[in-house]
């Protein structure tokens, strides 16, 4: 089969090396629409089943490292044969997913592919792989190391932040407060309105 060159060009720009040839021939197995995105500060990836379309479509973030990236499509992907093989009646991070997601990514799991210190945190995530890796801390802290990072940035998660320190997010000042579960309970200065945040959003420090 050949290969759209859209195709081609993302898994040249965007995945490992090594791995473009197992993400290569999975799209063969299930051939799909691939599109990446600009970022969104919502979600990594995206895949809707549409059951009037005779290829579905998998968009992902412009802005993922090759090893995020991987991760994501082989996620998305793990969503569009759940739906193959089991049609709307399932969870949509439900065991079927899951086990999909699981054997996907199962040949993948060696330091061929990713980094040793990304595979620990990778091998405990894929034991019971959540709805987003954005919700795993440590994974997402380790994966983050190979961002591609402006020198003079002073970005950090907002997780790294002492409760009641100031930050600014999408020009807007915020304090601080509780952490409820995967997000964290902020006040906008000035206005005094509070927002959940994720743990895991990339803020300025302003303290």
């Amino acid at each position: 089969m050949n290969f759209p060159p859209g195709l081609l060009h993302i898994a040249k720009t965007h995945f490992p090396e090594r791995s473009i040839s197992y993400c290569l021939k999975l799209w063969q197995e299930t051939p799909f629409c691939l599109h990446v995105k600009n970022p969104r500060s919502t979600k990594l990836g995206d895949f809707r089943y549409r059951k009037d379309r005779k290829f579905q479509t998998i968009t992902l973030n412009s802005d993922l490292n090759p090893y995020q990236f991987l991760l994501t499509y082989i996620h998305e992907l793990a969503h569009l044969r759940a739906f193959e093989r089991h049609g709307i009646h399932h969870a949509q991070h439900g065991p079927e997913w899951k086990k999909l997601f699981q054997e996907l990514m199962e040949p993948l799991l060696t330091d061929a592919i990713f980094p040793r210190d990304l595979l620990v945190p990778l091998k405990l995530h894929m034991r019971n792989p959540s709805a987003s890796s954005a919700r795993d801390l440590f994974l997402m802290k380790e994966m983050s190391k190979y961002d591609t990072k402006n020198p003079h940035s002073k970005e950090v998660f907002l997780s790294d932040l002492s409760p009641g320190n100031t930050f600014l997010l999408s020009g807007r000042k915020f304090r601080k407060g509780e952490t409820r579960r995967t997000r964290i309970l902020c006040e906008e200065v000035g206005s005094g309105k509070k927002f959940l945040v994720s743990r895991l959003a990339k803020v300025q420090a302003s303290d």
